[in-house]
């Protein structure tokens, strides 16, 4: 399924665990490398990835010479906004586009989050969705900006009160795009215990006709926490992508690689797999215990033909292969038309 779909398709209503539509956040982890970026949409595809996500940016439309670090500086030791993203801006509209035909060629979505508007309007017809980044969150003349392409769009609500996600909102509603928020912790990387996935709960509250997911920064290990976040409700799940997590850089050390992400599949079908159904209803494999676990009316002592039924008359024992119990009060004030023997289950046509 394709994002659009999911956005076209997803109801609201429905009280229902899903399997996540997940996106490989490549970013800027290919460094640089046309050889390396299909390598990575090679790998995400092969891990079970739906889509992979890139970013599209000039350091010099991102970020003021004078922007400290906001990361791990034992990972990654540039202490300049400015100075990191120079290093990772050499892709532009023609390596976008080339890495778009590539992803179709391989059938797994491309996505590209923009960052100005330049690249807004270049990637308008390579992406039927738009993502905005959590750090634009309050960057109002932007959002509205991408708004105006008509397109269902990915926010990620890093580092903002309720107040400041409601006020995003707005801005996108007037515009009636459809949108999905992605619960997200702008800690790189996030220990556990910040996760703080029991904000996904909140948001599916606070926006009940949203699509609700995950946008993941803890360290991969078992990918328990985005499993924990697909049962919560997580929609759609995003985490940092790469070929080598011992690589140093800002993006490396807190993504998956592709057996992370083979695990992550494999455990959700087996979660599914036990989830099964979410519609009430009797399983056919339960037949046996329906009719030999349940309970019939069943005669407490011998009943003589003619008399009728009372209360004391009845008992109820295993199996259910006569009258249930639940007909007790039709039962009674019935008149026996042959003697019943104690012990016996009852049935209809032993009554008048």
């Amino acid at each position: 399924m394709k994002l659009k779909e999911l956005f076209e398709n997803f109801k609201h209503c429905e009280n229902r665990i899903y399997k996540p539509y997940i996106i490989a956040e490549i970013g800027v982890n290919h460094e640089g490398s046309m050889e390396l970026a299909k390598r990575l949409v090679d790998e995400a595809k092969e891990g079970g990835a739906d889509a992979v996500k890139f970013q599209s940016y000039k350091a010099e439309t991102l970020a003021s010479k004078d922007s400290p670090s906001y990361w791990d500086t034992n990972e990654e030791p540039t202490t300049s906004q400015y100075e990191l993203f120079k290093k990772h801006d050499s892709f532009w509209i023609d390596e976008m586009r080339e890495l778009k035909e590539y992803c179709d060629k391989k059938n797994i979505e491309f996505i590209s989050t923009p960052f100005d508007i330049e690249s807004a309007d270049f990637l308008d017809d390579m992406m039927d969705v738009y993502k905005i980044s959590s750090s634009d969150l309050t960057n109002k003349p932007f959002i509205e900006y991408i708004c105006k392409f008509n397109k269902p769009i990915i926010l990620s609500t890093g580092a903002s009160s309720l107040h400041e996600i409601q006020e995003a909102v707005s801005w996108i509603e007037k515009y009636d795009n459809p949108l999905a928020l992605l619960h997200c912790v702008l800690n790189y990387p996030t220990p556990d215990e910040n996760a703080n996935l029991g904000m996904i709960l909140d948001l599916k509250a606070k926006f009940p006709n949203k699509i609700i997911g995950y946008s993941d920064h803890t360290l991969p290990k078992d990918m328990k926490v985005c499993e924990m976040a697909t049962m919560l409700g997580s929609v759609i799940i995003e985490k940092h992508f790469t070929h080598d997590k011992t690589l140093p850089g800002n993006d490396h050390y807190h993504a998956m690689d592709k057996e992370d992400l083979k695990l992550y599949r494999a455990n959700l079908e087996r979660t599914f797999e036990i989830l099964g159904s979410f519609k009430v209803e009797a399983l056919e494999d339960e037949a046996p215990a329906r009719t030999n676990a349940r309970r019939s009316l069943v005669a407490r002592s011998n009943i003589p033909a003619g008399k009728i039924i009372t209360k004391d008359d009845l008992t109820f024992k295993r199996p259910a292969h006569g009258v249930s119990p639940k007909f007790i009060d039709e039962v009674i004030d019935k008149i026996v038309t042959k003697d019943i023997k104690e012990d016996t289950v009852l049935q209809w046509e032993m009554f008048s």
